[in-house]
């Protein structure tokens, strides 16, 4: 996974790799954008579980939009979007971003879809493992995982003092 914050044209808005990597962790969602198989784009906010080095994980269902998009192109953009706060008198926003580009796996082996289960119930339900436990052992034969291997990412805040 390559942080690179060359191709970022406001170069005094970077984002350091510790600050991104820390909104990557506790990100609540990312916008997930694909290309269909006519060549028209599909986006779509998604939650998503980090692994904490270089992989994410999503689930979706066995079949859908998303998987078609998949198997037509592979490389994909992710954005998460931490705080953001609209500054109406300075005509601003102050923001935090990340933006990463990354390649798709599907059709993973068990195991994996299983610890990319665990890892999402840690992140979105982590007071109720037991039962987030049973609800997936219950849905895992009718839920697909998505790996997403970051290939290179960025990223990018506006800071206002107040």
């Amino acid at each position: 996974m390559i942080y690179d914050n060359s191709s970022v044209r406001r170069q005094d808005r970077l984002l350091d790799e510790t600050a991104a990597r820390d909104l990557l962790r506790r990100g609540e969602y990312g916008v997930l954008s694909l290309v269909r198989p006519d060549s028209t784009a599909y986006g779509l906010p998604t939650s998503y579980a980090w692994d904490g080095a270089d992989v994410l994980y999503l689930h979706c269902a066995p079949e859908g939009e998303k998987l078609r998009c998949l198997a037509h192109c592979a490389e994909l953009s992710f954005c998460v979007v931490g705080r953001t706060r609209v500054e109406p008198s300075r005509f601003t926003t102050a923001y935090e971003s990340i933006i990463l580009t990354c390649r798709a796996s599907v059709g993973l082996a068990a195991e994996e879809r299983m610890r990319a289960l665990e890892l999402l119930l840690a992140k979105y339900c982590p007071d109720d493992a037991v039962a987030g436990r049973q609800y997936v052992e219950k849905s895992f034969s009718r839920t697909e995982i998505i790996r997403l291997d970051i290939l290179r990412w960025s990223g990018k805040s506006k800071r206002i003092a107040r």
